[in-house]
């Protein structure tokens, strides 16, 4: 038989009865089409949603989330830069968990009055006896205490060698200048103290599920995390009740409203990265905490 002849009865045969491989391939591919567009469909519904939130709240907003089980992202503005706020903190902590032994974790700091800023609500209470580095980085995360934040600042080297670390991440973008109070300014087009949505949740990722640092180091950070009594109203308020959430919040100039967390969904689903940051451009301006909460609930449905 010639071989054309040989190639048509092959095609032909795929196409009958006995063809099972060929349906099953088929059938494959339309149902891979079919997911394909699916997320196609929910990434453009997810993108109107966050541009009608922005014109609600007189808002600009950046989101990156990232199923790490699927791969499947959620994003908008997400390569723009923002100020980074009191996010920091949790990379900070990071940072000095992947460098500090256990003596230098359990040893006192001690401070000063004057080194108290007007946000210290747990630093402010031990000034004559001073902190453990563990319990000062605890307070940064937990109660974005910005005494605290400094004191960590100041063990790992001051910003610079924060921002080092970042590096030493991967991380090419985050720029880390200043110290609290100051970090905060966000004035527009400084790139003083900014990072992008996309880059800050990569960070987190890797200090909190990835392995940069050892198994129990992780776990403290995530302790932290999950125990910050700051971030009630913002994605922990726009995701369902029954998820563990570990987060830290952000607040700075021109409105700026930040959270970045990693979220575990009930039912062993594979954790979400979400990073929401938030700003509305003007000196006196406020920020409102519902934008974060209805901006992770648009990236809750859209993930599935």
């Amino acid at each position: 038989m010639p071989a054309v002849a040989l190639l048509v009865a092959a095609l032909v045969g795929g196409c009958g009865p006995s063809g099972g491989a060929s349906t099953a391939a088929a059938s494959g591919a339309t149902a891979t089409a079919a997911t394909a567009g699916a997320g196609a469909a929910s990434a453009a519904a997810a993108d109107a949603a966050f541009a009608e939130l922005e014109q609600r709240f007189g808002a600009r907003l950046g989101v990156y989330a990232v199923d790490t089980g699927s791969g499947r992202e959620v994003v908008h503005r997400t390569d723009e830069r923002f100020a980074f706020a009191s996010t920091i903190k949790s990379l900070a902590a990071g940072a000095l968990l992947r460098k500090a032994s256990d003596a230098d974790l359990d040893k006192v700091v001690p401070y000063r009055q004057e080194d108290v800023l007007a946000w210290a609500p747990i630093t402010s209470q031990h000034v004559a006896t001073g902190m453990k580095l563990r319990d000062l980085a605890s307070a940064a995360i937990q109660y974005s205490d910005n005494t605290a934040a400094n004191l960590v600042f100041a063990e790992l080297g001051g910003p610079a060698a924060v921002q080092q670390s970042l590096r030493d991440l991967g991380d090419s973008t985050t720029s880390v200048d200043r110290t609290e109070p100051t970090l905060n300014e966000a004035t527009p087009g400084d790139t003083r103290d900014t990072s992008t949505p996309r880059v800050l949740a990569a960070d987190l990722r890797r200090y909190v599920l990835g392995d940069i640092l050892p198994e129990g180091r992780r776990g403290l950070l995530t302790d932290w995390l999950v125990g910050n009594t700051t971030g009630g109203p913002y994605i922990r308020a726009g995701v369902p009740a029954d998820w563990r959430i570990g987060d830290k919040t952000g607040n700075a100039g021109y409105g700026t409203r930040n959270d970045v967390a990693v979220a575990w969904p009930s039912g062993g689903r594979a954790p979400i990265v979400i990073v929401v940051l938030t700003d509305r451009g003007k000196a006196d301006a406020t920020s409102d905490d519902a934008l974060i909460a209805q901006a992770t609930k648009t990236v809750v449905s859209a993930l599935g």
